[in-house]
């Protein structure tokens, strides 16, 4: 069997007294894309930030390309130069010229000379439509062509793994769209991705698997098919009914 990207065993993570993750397995497939759904609070976004060790896990084991990166010995940094991630605030830097954000961390964390992080960045930006933005502040960019340069800086340290948290949360809905034509793009390049989204249409459209987290459990998984078509938990079942019923599904 092909060794998952990504692979997480009974990872328990806990703030305070409540438990956030419980217990949670994840296996991720070369080239596929994993999508988390779930309602606020359902541990999500926490089980991507412990995938980039930027959340330290309080039990359980994680690993990427068959490495345990949760091993006191491994370097973080190390482990997060080979994870890109995108979160719903775009964090760009707003005294960087679009360019400049991209080039940053090839540059300074990859070694990657100037003329070749340039050069690397701007063919990201046209293949992203964002050709003729390369000069511009980030203020002067609407969300979503910021969401999307947040994007291209995640791929510019080539990632091996790319994680993607409620990135069209901020968006005004009409931007929502041109984001997730980059992520259907993305899929079609063979990016493996994990996803923690509230669009349940494209969640369904790009998925590979589908894991629907309550209360820091993975309570079911399988195929966009299985989990939206033929959910097998009550709570799933309940989750979906409300989702269809706000015209989201």
């Amino acid at each position: 069997m092909t060794e998952p990207v990504l692979r997480m065993e009974a990872v328990r993570k806990t703030y305070g007294g409540t438990v956030v993750l419980r217990d949670v397995d994840l296996a991720v497939a070369p080239h596929s894309v994993t999508v988390l759904i779930g309602a606020s609070g359902s541990g999500k976004s926490t089980l991507l930030r412990c995938a980039n060790l930027l959340e330290e896990i309080d039990d359980g084991a994680i690993f990427l390309d068959g490495e345990e990166i949760t091993d006191p010995r491994a370097d973080p940094d190390a482990v997060r130069r080979r994870i890109g991630v995108v979160f719903q605030a775009y964090n760009l830097f707003p005294h960087m010229t679009v360019v400049e954000n991209i080039t940053l961390a090839p540059r300074r964390v990859h070694g990657v000379p100037r003329a070749r992080a340039e050069a690397e960045a701007h063919e990201l930006l046209a293949r992203l439509g964002l050709r003729d933005k390369a000069g511009e502040y980030p203020d002067r960019l609407s969300g979503g062509q910021q969401q999307r340069v947040a994007i291209v800086r995640a791929l510019a340290g080539r990632p091996r793994l790319l994680l993607l948290d409620e990135i069209t949360a901020a968006l005004d809905p009409e931007l929502v769209g041109e984001v997730l034509s980059v992520v259907r793009d993305l899929k079609g390049q063979g990016m493996t991705m994990v996803i923690a989204t509230h669009e349940m249409g494209f969640a369904r459209e790009v998925a590979d698997q589908v894991c629907f987290l309550d209360g820091g459990v993975v309570l079911e998984r399988g195929t966009p098919d299985e989990v939206f078509g033929a959910p097998r938990q009550e709570r799933t079942q309940r989750f979906l009914r409300r989702i269809v019923a706000a015209g989201r599904l």
